[in-house]
């Protein structure tokens, strides 16, 4: 029974460490709940949708109370009183209606804008994590197998059957190595800093070594069609087009005459006058030049869209070059390190003397620059990718 016990905790403890592993699909769910940034925007366009549904009604009930002493006595008092309400023209209030509503769903807009744009940071963070750990681990196996020669040659000069060249190669190579591998960790801490930072000050730690799992990228033009159909900020700027149509509407019925109606009560000399009041608010120059000024925002609207899909297709097509061009590159990589033995080749030839320290140390460095070079692509092409799929997140 203690035999299975201690076979099934290790187990289970692997086990719970699996689970709690974080990946990056865990990491952007944390972010996108605790990130202050997408929070107070949120809060910002939550407030902004309640001012959209203001000035929808008519305006308040006017009321005025006059009593006047008359002069002489004999003139007697008078007293008025006045019951008014104000109204726009009537189609004004169906057009504000249309303009709070396009409003409204503008904002939906621009918080999935938000959202998308520091998810996508936080997730270019745990690329550059991944390919900084998977590079960790490959500085930590170069640092091991260099400080073994090291210690080798140490112990045959000491017993005079090495020599002192041998030794300061293999401290020089360790210095660099060292190096390397101290500034590389640092560069893996201030990145989980900058997560903690993204994910609103909630310490978070990226060890994985293992990118998300790639789409199937489909051809240039379906892409982009279905990129554009789901640009937050395309559909923010057409929305604008489209708030600033409703704007020129609304402005042409605010240009329209104001209606004025009530109750009029008057008092004097014992006389009571009662009936209905009526107004209208003729339009002369209150609202002059606000249709104009609205329809050269719209024009304004319109060339901001088409600037934005010009700038947006070609941005999208460059990527996608680039992801090409790196997806052959890094199938080269894949191919020469997946039949690659070198480390084990050279340590054996070093061992055997076929080559000198030098040689062994050169091209030990040339395959750990080719090695990381590979990292560096892949990388590069996952990051790309997540950049083309940016309006999924």
């Amino acid at each position: 029974m203690k035999k299975s016990f201690n076979i099934i905790l290790p187990l289970l403890i692997l086990t719970l460490n699996l689970n709690a592993q974080t990946t990056i699909d865990s990491v952007l769910s944390n972010i996108a709940t605790n990130n202050k940034t997408i929070l107070a925007n949120v809060q910002y366009w939550e407030a902004k949708k309640l001012e959209f549904k203001t000035g929808l009604t008519p305006y308040n009930p006017k009321i005025d109370y006059d009593y006047l002493n008359g002069s002489p006595a004999t003139a007697g008092d008078q007293t008025d009183f006045v019951v008014n309400q104000s109204f726009d023209f009537i189609t004004a209030y169906s057009k504000k209606k249309q303009l709070s509503n396009e409003q409204i769903a503008q904002a939906e807009f621009q918080m999935f804008s938000t959202r998308q744009d520091v998810l996508l940071a936080a997730k270019i963070i745990c690329m550059e994590l991944v390919y900084r750990n998977k590079f960790q681990s490959e500085v930590t196996k170069r640092k091991q197998n260099t400080d073994k020669w090291l210690n080798d040659f140490q112990t045959r000069l000491d017993k005079g059957d090495g020599n002192i060249l041998d030794v300061n190669k293999a401290k020089l190579q360790l210095i660099e190595i060292n190096s390397s591998f101290q500034e590389n960790l640092s560069a893996i801490n201030q990145l989980n800093q900058k997560l903690t930072e993204l994910n609103g000050g909630n310490f978070i730690e990226f060890i994985d070594t293992i990118y998300s799992e790639l789409p199937t990228l489909p051809d240039f033009e379906t892409l982009e069609t279905e990129i554009e159909a789901n640009d937050a900020v395309r559909k923010y700027l057409e929305q604008e087009k489209v708030i600033g149509e409703k704007s020129v509407e609304l402005s042409k019925a605010m240009a329209l005459p104001k209606l004025e109606t009530g109750y009029h009560y008057q008092a004097i000399l014992g006389q009571k006058f009662q009936g209905i009041h009526l107004g209208m608010t003729i339009p002369l120059w209150e609202n002059k030049n606000k249709v104009k000024a609205q329809q050269a925002n719209l024009v304004f609207n319109d060339f901001n869209l088409q600037d934005h899909r010009n700038e947006h297709y070609y941005d999208i097509k460059q990527k996608y070059e680039k992801q090409s061009n790196l997806r052959i590159t890094l199938t080269n990589y894949e191919t020469l390190f997946g039949s690659l033995n070198n480390v084990a080749l050279l340590d054996k030839s070093l061992s055997l003397g076929q080559i000198s320290s030098i040689e062994y140390f050169l091209e030990m460095t040339y395959y750990y620059n080719a090695l990381k070079n590979y990292l560096l692509t892949e990388k590069e092409y996952h990051q790309t990718i997540a950049e083309l799929y940016k309006y999924t997140l």
